[in-house]
């Protein structure tokens, strides 16, 4: 975790403080995602990748009763995740942990096996070694659990140009499009006996939402 987290500190030590308000006109779908979730009442709720916090709280705004947590490698964005949580919705208990996606135990950060939904947003496309972000996550899913995925897309329906720019402007950052997210997300819940129940080209391509159901 160590090479990752510090890659991640050094990234994000002045862009947290601008974070949300940058990312929200282009990283779509995350609204979609937390549409989709409905937990059930009571139900636990985990997000990989939590950066800010930012969908936590929209989430838990939108699904009261339930039990959040959120895991990130880096620590710097944890910070901010946690005083967002202070500031903006105090009254909801969202735990947070420092963790590698890539391989986590839920029981040792939180106490909690499994959850009934787990989601990544737009983090697949950070991480090298992403397909190890999904089998983590479709292992601590409960039985008739959820696990949801939105991230940039496979660019299908984009114009040349369009994706040209696009990728030129990803790749600056280290961001890279999973373009065979659906077979993985296929792949993955064959192996836990689920089943990949939704999968959508969202923007002409641009961005990608999957669920998963065990």
């Amino acid at each position: 975790m160590g090479d990752a987290a510090a890659s991640m500190d050094r990234m994000y030590r002045w862009q947290r403080h601008i974070y949300d308000l940058t990312r929200k006109p282009y990283l779509l779908g995350r609204d979609l995602l937390i549409s989709e979730l409905r937990p059930p009442t009571g139900g636990s709720i985990l997000e990989i990748g939590c950066g800010t916090g930012r969908n936590l709280l929209s989430a838990s705004r939108l699904y009261p009763g339930r039990r959040w947590f959120g895991l990130d490698v880096s620590a710097v964005m944890l910070g901010k995740a946690q005083a967002n949580a202070a500031e903006r919705a105090p009254a909801e208990r969202i735990l947070f942990r420092q963790a590698d996606a890539t391989n986590f135990d839920p029981e040792h950060l939180f106490g909690v096996s499994q959850f009934d939904r787990v989601y990544v947003s737009y983090a697949l496309s950070m991480i090298p070694e992403w397909r190890s972000v999904l089998e983590a996550g479709l292992r601590a899913t409960a039985p008739r659990g959820s696990l949801l995925v939105a991230d940039f897309g496979d660019q299908a329906g984009l114009p040349g140009l369009a994706k040209l720019v696009l990728n030129r402007w990803l790749e600056a950052f280290d961001v890279h499009p999973r373009i065979d997210l659906r077979r993985a997300m296929n792949l993955g819940a064959a192996a836990q006996g689920g089943m990949l129940t939704d999968f959508r080209s969202l923007y002409r391509g641009y961005a990608a939402f999957g669920r998963i159901e065990l």
